[in-house]
């Protein structure tokens, strides 16, 4: 088939469904592709499914920090129920996205995009030709240049597992390994996490980093730093992970080895060439209007664009509507940056959002920094939370918050309330004229300040 078009979206997800659904309700000819199961990262294999498998592993986590203060409960997870329960969240997306956009008028390609020329797209047999073009076709492990990578393991895998493994090994000390980490050690699994760095996720805050190293051994998970894995070798039904740690061989043995080393964009095969867009490291290279810098009929968003964007979902569909809105009327606008709340879904969840401590002092501000162990405060204690700390960094000379960060099971909806104040540059003093509901973790927002 031969076909024209006035959008071509590449991806199905965050970053490329808000585009083809605004330029489509705009009278545009959209065809949208997807060479996996229509729905994106984030609600089949990502933010959503793995939500699910936190949400039962923070109740395991209440039952044991309430042990001995009036729950006796020796509940456990049942992980072939709790995989079935979580498939009721994503094995209707790929139909029902599918639907959706067929019902809308927007023309469905299954296939791996690759581009023939600055506007055409090849997508198995079909050719499809386009006045503008948005790649947002997300991100995929990196490679990792170690003998025996075949035989790692992926998010995706881990996800769709029948039965956990016994013991587990998690090369990389991101966010992925703590998050499944965290979610198998509650399960009974045996855990360990190799990172080749001298600390683990090392975007966040150092000292609350800390405190999660602590509640992670508390929980059984073996963290190995400083260790680089040299190779991955299949034995019998398992996998010997070997690697050097200060000149000294170290061999673990798991039943499951995941790459959990971080992800990169997902072009490699794009023949970007043949299409004249020109792309770096983190993605596509694009201008201020997330349009190609080399030919202006592309556009990129998400986690194949190469902006300042981090790889969030709210960050891809943010991008996604800036991408239509200039497609529509012309450029005219820019991503903002300004606020990107990220959380870790551990148990404790590590959130952050704006400038760290250094960041804040590097970039000339004088700052306050509001460090506080807040694990015997009343939200907290109530439920034997060992592990809570909040840092808040804020411009003595505005009284704005420049920068919060916070360890703790509040910690994922406190860092709303902070990237808020942020965006739309509320003082302390403005925070501290609130009146919440209280008891709620939100009503020690004044004290945190």
């Amino acid at each position: 088939m031969e076909g024209k078009f006035d959008l071509i979206v590449i991806g199905t997800g965050s970053g490329g469904s808000a585009a083809a659904s605004k330029c489509n309700k705009a009278g545009w000819k959209v065809a949208i592709i997807d060479s996996r199961p229509f729905g994106g990262t984030c609600a089949l294999r990502g933010c959503d499914p793995k939500k699910v498998l936190v949400g039962a592993a923070e109740m395991i986590d209440g039952i044991d920090r309430m042990k001995g203060s009036g729950i006796t409960s020796n509940s456990g997870i049942n992980w072939p129920e709790l995989m079935a329960f979580k498939r009721t969240f994503t094995e209707s997306v790929p139909e029902n996205r599918l639907e959706n956009f067929q019902k809308a008028g927007i023309h469905t390609f299954h296939g791996r995009a690759s581009f023939k020329s600055e506007d055409k797209i090849q997508v198995g047999e079909d050719v499809l030709t386009g006045k503008h073009i948005l790649i947002a076709n997300g991100a995929k492990p990196v490679s990792l240049p170690i003998e025996g990578a075949e035989h790692l393991a992926y998010s995706d895998e881990f996800l769709e597992l029948e039965e956990l493994p016994a013991k587990m090994v998690f090369i990389g000390g991101g966010y992925i390994s703590f998050e499944f980490a965290h979610i198998a050690a509650r399960a009974g699994s045996e855990v360990h996490i190799i990172h080749r760095g001298r600390r683990p996720l090392e975007k966040f805050e150092p000292d609350l980093v800390e405190l999660l190293i602590e509640k992670s051994k508390e929980i059984g998970i073996h963290l190995h730093l400083n260790t680089e894995v040299k190779s991955v070798e299949k034995k019998g039904s398992s996998y010997i992970v070997n690697g050097v740690n200060d000149g000294q061989q170290v061999h673990l043995e798991g039943d499951l080895v995941l790459h959990g080393a971080g992800r990169m964009p997902d072009i490699e095969d794009m023949q970007l060439d043949k299409g004249n867009v020109e792309s770096e490291k983190r993605g596509i290279s694009v201008n201020e209007f997330l349009q190609s810098s080399s030919n202006p009929r592309v556009y990129a968003a998400g986690d194949a664009a190469a902006t300042e964007g981090l790889p969030l979902t709210p960050i891809a569909s943010m991008e996604s509507y800036v991408v239509a809105s200039n497609l529509l009327k012309g450029n005219h606008r820019s991503p903002n940056y300004k606020v990107m709340p990220t959380v870790v879904f551990t148990l404790p969840k590590l959130a952050s959002v704006g400038l760290s401590e250094d960041q804040a002092r590097e970039k000339g501000h004088q700052v306050k920094v509001n460090k506080m162990e807040t694990s015997e405060w009343y939200t907290y204690k109530r439920t034997n939370e060992k592990y809570a700390m909040v840092k808040v960094i804020i411009d003595e000379d505005t009284d704005k918050i420049l920068g919060a960060h916070l360890i703790s099971h509040e910690a994922d909806e406190l860092i709303n309330h902070f990237a808020t104040a942020i965006q739309f540059d509320l003082t302390t003093k403005d925070l501290k004229q609130m009146i919440y509901a209280y008891p709620t973790a939100a009503s020690d927002l004044g004290y945190m300040l």
